[in-house]
């Protein structure tokens, strides 16, 4: 839609990079690291404008990245779906939460079907290529995109894509057969229940790469005063909302202040960029380009914000 070069970090304590403390994961060392790997990424030249776009915890930290300028040129803000006020009253259950996931899953595809029927993310497509970058293998500690060639999802996960269907073991030891747009059904019939193909690695176990638990310390400091310094920074910005209800006092003023542009996507959960890529890449690029950041390519369609 737009001319421009992406480049996703690999945040410390999150992908693949390893540091001398992965642990230190607070909200100041985190966006001093997002300018430190820009700066070695151009090293001596001088590095291009920078539109930083950030979902959830990710966004807080453009927003820490661009108010303690560790990036002098940045030209636009991004945020996708973190509103101070909302993220600070649900950290007083996360603890919950996690303890509510399951710790240990038999193979890929199980973390898959409980991704989508937990409503972590509602794309099945974009739960393929995202859950798998969040397990470890128990047996060897390594994570569990190294055991896929070139990123791509074993076939057995492909079938699950095809047939839209998410099983799950009843008490009788059949299976239950949900499609993206029936009920819930029994069925016993080999024809009709989903049965995914020889896994390679049927025996492997996977966890969580990271314990969110014991980072709690740090949860405060990731979104306190986050809208204040959201609003404080001075390159044009655009908050991407799941829902219209998220918008927490301040950013109510500002909102009506016209401070920032703020767009709302329907029918899509907090993982709006997993659930609704398309509509997200469409908004990012008409910021781009009502901006004048980039040029449209000649079949671009103007997305209007909503607000």
């Amino acid at each position: 839609m737009v001319e421009c070069q992406v480049a996703a970090i690999d945040i410390r304590g999150h992908g693949e990079t390893t540091t001398n403390n992965d642990e230190d994961l607070s909200a100041e060392t985190l966006a001093k690291d997002i300018g430190d790997v820009l700066q070695a990424m151009y090293e001596d030249e001088e590095p291009p404008p920078v539109i930083l776009v950030g979902h959830s915890m990710g966004g807080a930290l453009a927003v820490h990245t661009a108010y303690n300028e560790h990036i002098p040129s940045i030209i636009g803000l991004v945020v996708i779906d973190v509103v101070e006020g909302t993220a600070m009253d649900a950290l007083q259950s996360m603890q919950g939460v996690l303890r509510g996931r399951p710790t240990l899953f038999s193979s890929l595809e199980k973390a898959i079907e409980w991704c989508i029927r937990s409503g972590q993310v509602r794309n099945l497509e974009s739960a393929r290529v995202s859950m798998p970058g969040q397990l470890k293998s128990v047996s060897a500690g390594a994570p569990a995109t190294s055991i896929l060639k070139d990123g791509e999802i074993p076939d057995h996960c492909s079938s699950l894509l095809q047939t839209h269907a998410i099983l799950e073991e009843n008490e009788d030891g059949g299976q239950f057969q949900q499609d993206s747009n029936e009920s819930v059904t029994t069925s016993h019939s080999p024809e009709k229940v989903f049965k995914p193909p020889h896994q390679t690695y049927a025996s492997a176990r996977y966890t969580w790469r990271i314990d969110l638990s014991k980072t709690e310390k740090y949860w405060a400091g990731w979104f306190k005063g986050l809208s204040s310094m959201f609003l404080s920074c001075s390159p044009p910005k655009m908050l991407l909302l799941a829902g219209i209800d998220r918008l927490d006092k301040d950013l109510t003023i500002g909102q009506m202040q016209g401070k920032f542009q703020m767009q709302v996507l329907p029918q899509c959960g907090h993982a709006v960029h997993e659930d609704v890529p398309d509509k997200v890449a469409e908004a990012i690029a008409t910021f781009m380009v009502r901006h004048r950041f980039t040029s449209p390519s000649s079949d671009f369609s103007w997305t209007f914000p909503a607000c």
